[in-house]
Formats: structure tokens, C-alpha cells, sequence
């Protein structure tokens, strides 16, 4: 019996478990990303084909750099903006509400306005994202 002897170099490398593996890490690394976005709910505005023709009541809210909040231009604290947030909702169940913060304001400031709206259950809300008056 003869063996014979191979010492020719190999001429590929099979790199298809490689890529196997690299398929499902990748498909895991997907799952996993997409599975830890949280988020602010929000009901936002549907669209509808027809212009409205009701006229409600507009509170606008800013938050300054400072942290102090603003409605219509008066400066309030948070339980004060409540207050006249509850007082504007009696009065009008649909008035809107329009969130704008300062370029520099802190954003923890606008998530507790964008809180508190919510709890008190507005639905008319939108967020600025220009320059608004007052």
C-alpha cells in the first residue's frame, strides 16, 4: 500500500460558515436595536380633505432657556399652566395648544409640558418647529 502525499497548497478558502455567522449576528443585532426604541405617545393630527372651518381657541406654550415656561407671553409656573389649562379646556373642550421651546431651552422642560398635556388630556396639541410670536 502506497499513501500518497498532498503538500499542494490550498488554492480557496471555504468562507461560508463565515457568513453564516455573520448573517445572524447581523439579524440579531436588528432585532435587538429595533426592539429597545421607546418614545413619547402623541396623538398627532389626521389629515383631512376638507379645511376647517371651526375657530378655537390657541394657547401657545414656550419654554425658555432658563427653564421657565410661558403661555400666551405671561410667565407661569407649571402648576399655574394647569390651572389655565384646565380653566381654557372647560371653556372650550377643542381649543389647540402649540408647544414651542427656545433653541437652548432644556428639553426636559418641554417633556414635562408635553406630559402634562397629555394628562390632562388636550387633544389638539402641536409641536413649533419655527419661529412663533408672542
Amino acid at each position: 500500500m502506497q499513501v500518497q502525499n498532498d503538500a499542494q497548497p490550498y488554492d480557496t478558502i471555504n468562507i461560508t460558515p463565515m457568513l453564516d455567522l455573520a448573517y445572524v449576528l447581523l439579524v440579531i443585532f436588528i432585532l435587538m436595536t429595533t426592539a429597545g426604541v421607546q418614545g413619547l405617545k402623541m396623538n398627532l393630527p389626521k389629515p383631512s380633505n376638507k379645511p376647517s372651518t371651526e375657530k378655537h381657541d390657541v394657547k401657545i406654550i414656550k419654554v425658555q432657556p432658563a427653564g421657565t415656561v410661558t403661555i400666551n407671553g405671561a410667565g407661569v409656573s407649571m402648576a399655574q399652566l394647569e390651572t389655565e389649562l384646565n380653566a381654557a379646556k372647560a371653556k372650550d373642550p377643542k381649543f389647540n395648544v402649540m408647544i414651542a421651546g427656545e433653541a437652548n431651552a432644556p428639553y426636559g422642560g418641554i417633556v414635562s409640558v408635553i406630559d402634562l398635556v397629555n394628562k390632562l388630556e388636550i387633544e389638539n396639541v402641536g409641536l413649533a418647529t419655527g419661529k412663533i410670536g408672542t
